[in-house]
């Protein structure tokens, strides 16, 4: 049974809190996993959600703040010492070159396991990321040091439609020959199914209000975004290169998100409920999560007419 989920591993900004570990976040997308940015702790936080070095297949990092990946070390070190056995990509921005490989050689191991370095230098699809189940996107974002946010696209489907399949008398195991093959005697999968979208993940931490923030939530079934800041806060928040709650929730309003994460909290507040309540007063009225460590948060299911 395919798994698509995000698994918390961290939610705090610069520095942790007795409550929340530096950020980290598992995605799992049918039987991949996506790493991203494993800040410090990462792979503890691992063990206590039960994610393990083998449900890794690539490692995203948007920027080379300490918090966002710090974790690197560790991480790369446990996947070398349990042998994981496939190969595992690694993006992250190009200018963090000389960042990412101190962190990768921070100490003294053995190397046993195939990682790709593969950095992202400019907007759009990631070298080596266009897969048959997804295509990695990246785009730039505002902060003070060169970062980027990441999304994932599935490839739209076609679900069958019965009562086209009965009109054209298509039936039992020629269903199956259409679906794979795109025509049978004449009749065109196009005129006995329906166009099923896509689902879309995206990823987006530190920065201020920008485009590429707006392109990458668009039409999103989840959108993971930080929200640093309450929005009494905003001119902080802009100063510093982050979002508000508000903001962040403005941002999935418009873009027609399902579901929204927010995540990133500064150390500064002690309520969590108060990002919930900024981001319902902006307007965001889809699926709300107001991440805390170890929890998992499942993709919404698609909607009517986009079955899985």
């Amino acid at each position: 049974m395919s798994v698509r989920e995000l698994v918390v591993l961290g939610t705090a900004s610069q520095v942790p809190t007795r409550h929340r570990n530096h950020n980290g976040y598992l995605l799992r997308w049918d039987g991949e996993g996506l790493l991203l940015d494993p800040g410090e702790g990462t792979q503890r936080q691992m063990l206590r959600a039960g994610v393990a070095a083998h449900d890794i297949n690539r490692i995203c990092v948007t920027h080379f703040h300490g918090d966002h990946s710090l974790g690197l070390a560790g991480v790369i070190q446990r996947i070398n010492l349990d042998r994981v056995p496939h190969e595992i990509t690694a993006h992250y921005p190009l200018s963090g070159q000389h960042f990412f490989e101190r962190l990768r050689y921070a100490t003294a191991y053995r190397e046993s396991v195939a990682l790709a370095q593969v950095p992202v230098d400019g907007d759009g699809v990631v070298v080596l990321a266009e897969t048959p189940a997804y295509t990695l996107d990246a785009h730039r974002l505002s902060h003070p040091v060169e970062s980027y946010g990441y999304r994932l696209t599935e490839p739209d489907g076609h679900r069958m439609v019965p009562a086209l399949l009965a009109e054209r008398g298509v039936r039992g195991p020629d269903v199956g020959r259409i679906h794979r093959d795109g025509v049978l005697d004449g009749v065109t999968l196009a005129e006995v199914s329906e166009v099923r979208r896509g689902q879309r993940f995206a990823f987006v931490m530190d920065t201020r209000l920008c485009e590429g923030v707006y392109t990458l939530a668009e039409g999103c079934d989840m959108l993971v975004i930080e929200s640093t800041f309450l929005d009494e806060d905003e001119r902080l928040a802009t100063d510093h290169g982050h979002l508000t709650a508000g903001q962040a929730a403005r941002v999935a309003r418009d873009a027609g998100v399902r579901h929204l994460v927010l995540t990133h909290f500064s150390q500064r507040y002690g309520d969590p409920a108060a990002f919930e309540r900024q981001a319902r007063a902006a307007g965001f009225d889809g699926e709300l999560t107001v991440a805390a460590d170890l929890t998992r948060v499942p993709l919404p299911k698609r909607s009517a007419g986009h079955a899985h």
